[in-house]
C-alpha cells in the first residue's frame, strides 16, 4: 500500500513519491539552544522520528538532516545576559538536547549541523550573493541585507495568505515575527552593539546571518537543491518556511521541497503553554515527577500529529498504564511460547497499514490493543498454541522497530522494592494475609504498585510518583 501525506503546501493528502527512490531526502528543524527543550517541542522531533521509523520500515533509505540553531535573536540575547560567550552559553542546552533525544529514543540525524560552523557561514554568505546578484535582496541604508519579497511571486504559498491583503511593514529584522508584520526579511544582519562579539566578516561588512538563511543554506548544502520531505511545527509555516522557500528557490530555480509537514500545538491542561502561565515544562521537569523516557514518549506520540496534543498528568498516567498492558501481554506471550523457533513468516500488518494513512497512530494503536486483547483472550482460552505467540512476538518486533517503547529497563524495580515484594510472596505462600496488606502499603508509600493475577504479582511505578 502506498504511503499517503498531508502536504502544507497543497493542504491536501498526497501520495508519496520520493525523487529518487528508495532515497528520502529529509530535514527537520532542530532546537534552538537558548534553554532546555520542552515537551512542545519534543512533541515535534518525535513526530519526525515516528515518521522517518514508518518510511524505514516500508523500505525507503531516509537521510535526515537536523541543524542546530546557536546563533540567533534568542541565543545572542541569553549569552549577553549571562556574560558569556555565545560558544559557551549555548553549549550545555546542546549536550542537554542530546541526551534528551537519547531519553526518548530519537534516532540520531545523520548529521546535525550547527549554525556558527564556519562551513555553513561561508555556505550562507554564498547564498546572500547569488540572491542580490538575481535582484532578489538588497543592502538597506542600515547595512543590513534583505530579502525583497515582492520579487517572489509565490510568497505567501505555504502559509497560504494573499500578501496584497497584508499590511507590510517595509522591512523586518527580527527572526520571528507575526504574519501581520509581513516585509522584507532579513537575510544578513549587520553588526549593533547588542550583538557583542558576535559577527562574522561579509562582502556587506561586519554581522551574522539570519535566522531563516542558515536553515536555507545548511538544508541544500548538506542535502542538496531539492528536498523530499521537510518538517516543523505549525509556527514553523510563516515566516521560518516561507522565507526558506523563497530563498532557496530564488537561488536555485528548483521547487525546494515536495512534501512539507507541520505538527500541531502542544497544549497543556487545554491553554497555551507558558512560563507565565505556570505550565511550561520541560523533559526533565516531567521526568522528575517520576515517569520514564518511554512512557514520555508514548504520551507524546499516541495522537495524530496533525491533532493538538493536551498533555496532562493523567495523561502521562494512561501512558504508564498502556505500556503496562504491552509489558504484560509480553511477557504472556514470551511465556506460552516457550522455546519453539517455528514462528514462520510474521503476519500482515495491519499497524504499518494505518501508519501509511498520514501516519494515523491512533488507528495503529487500536490495531495494537485490539490484537493484545484477542490473544489474551485465547491464551485464557487455551486456544493459542506456542506457534502462533511466537508469531505474534514476531509481530510486535515489527511495531516496536517503529514505536520504541519496549522496556529495556529505563523503569526497571529497585532492589528495594524487589525484596519487598518477595517477602510479600513469602507471606502470601504462609497465608498470612495481614503481613501481606502491611507490605503491600509499604510499597505503595515507596511510589510502587503490586498487583496479584493468576501469572503472580505485577509490580508497576504508580501513576504520578
Amino acid at each position: 500500500m502506498a504511503i499517503r501525506l498531508f502536504n502544507t503546501y497543497s493542504r491536501a493528502v498526497e501520495e508519496f513519491q520520493p525523487l529518487d527512490p528508495p532515497r528520502v531526502k529529509m530535514y527537520t528543524c532542530g532546537p534552538t539552544v537558548y534553554s532546555h527543550a520542552h515537551i512542545g517541542n519534543f512533541r515535534a522531533y518525535l513526530f519526525e522520528d515516528l515518521l522517518q521509523r514508518h518510511l524505514e520500515s516500508r523500505g525507503f533509505e531516509v537521510e535526515r538532516v537536523m541543524n542546530i540553531t546557536d546563533v540567533d535573536d534568542k541565543t545572542i540575547r541569553g549569552s549577553r545576559e549571562t556574560g558569556e560567550a555565545l560558544s559557551e552559553f549555548t553549549a550545555p542546552f546542546k549536550r542537554a538536547f542530546f541526551d534528551d533525544l537519547d531519553t526518548l529514543r530519537i534516532k540520531r540525524a545523520d548529521a546535525f549541523p550547527e549554525a556558527t560552523d564556519p562551513r555553513q557561514i561561508s555556505a550562507m554568505i554564498e547564498m546572500i550573493k547569488t540572491l542580490i546578484e538575481r535582484g532578489l535582496a538588497y543592502q538597506a541604508e542600515d547595512k543590513s541585507v534583505y530579502f525583497r519579497i515582492k520579487s517572489f511571486p509565490d510568497y505567501g504559498k505555504l502559509a497560504h495568505f494573499n500578501l496584497d491583503e497584508l499590511q507590510s511593514t517595509g522591512r523586518v529584522k527580527s527572526d520571528e515575527y507575526e504574519k501581520e508584520n509581513v516585509g522584507d526579511f532579513a537575510v544578513w544582519k549587520a553588526w549593533d552593539a547588542e550583538d557583542g562579539e558576535v559577527a562574522w566578516d561579509s562582502p556587506w561588512g561586519r554581522g551574522r546571518p539570519g535566522w531563516h538563511i542558515e536553515c536555507s543554506a545548511m538544508a541544500t548544502q548538506l542535502l542538496g537543491e531539492q528536498l523530499d520531505i521537510h518538517c516543523g511545527g505549525v509556527d514553523n509555516i510563516f515566516p521560518h518556511h516561507e522565507a526558506e522557500i523563497a530563498q532557496t528557490e530564488g537561488c536555485t530555480g528548483k521547487k525546494f521541497v515536495r512534501y512539507w509537514l507541520h505538527c500541531a500545538h502542544l497544549l497543556v491542561d487545554g491553554q497555551k503553554m507558558s512560563k507565565s502561565a505556570g505550565n511550561f515544562y520541560t523533559l526533565r521537569d516531567v521526568l522528575a515527577r517520576g515517569y520514564s523516557g518511554r512512557e514520555v514518549r508514548y504520551a507524546l506520540l499516541r495522537v495524530h500529529y496533525r491533532v493538538p496534543l493536551n498533555f496532562t498528568w493523567e495523561g502521562m498516567d494512561e501512558a504508564r498504564q498502556a505500556l503496562g498492558r504491552i509489558d504484560d501481554w509480553l511477557a504472556r506471550l514470551r511465556e506460552h511460547a516457550g522455546q519453539t523457533d517455528d514462528a514462520g513468516a510474521a503476519s500482515e500488518n495491519q499497524f504499518s497499514a494505518a501508519l501509511d494513512d498520514d501516519l494515523n497512530i491512533s488507528g495503529a494503536l487500536g490495531v495494537l490493543f485490539e490484537t493484545i486483547r484477542e490473544t489474551n483472550r485465547a491464551i485464557d482460552q487455551q486456544t493459542l498454541s506456542s506457534t502462533d505467540a511466537a508469531r505474534w512476538l514476531r509481530w510486535w518486533e515489527q511495531i516496536e522497530r517503529v514505536l520504541a517503547v519496549t522496556d529495556t529497563g529505563d523503569s526497571a524495580i529497585p532492589a528495594q522494592i524487589a525484596a519487598l515484594v518477595e517477602q510479600r510472596a513469602q507471606a502470601r505462600l504462609a497465608k498470612d494475609f495481614a503481613k501481606s496488606d502491611e507490605l503491600r502499603d509499604q510499597i505503595a508509600s515507596l511510589g510502587w504498585e503490586v498487583r496479584d493475577t493468576k501469572d503472580g504479582q505485577k509490580v508497576t511505578r504508580r501513576a504520578g510518583a
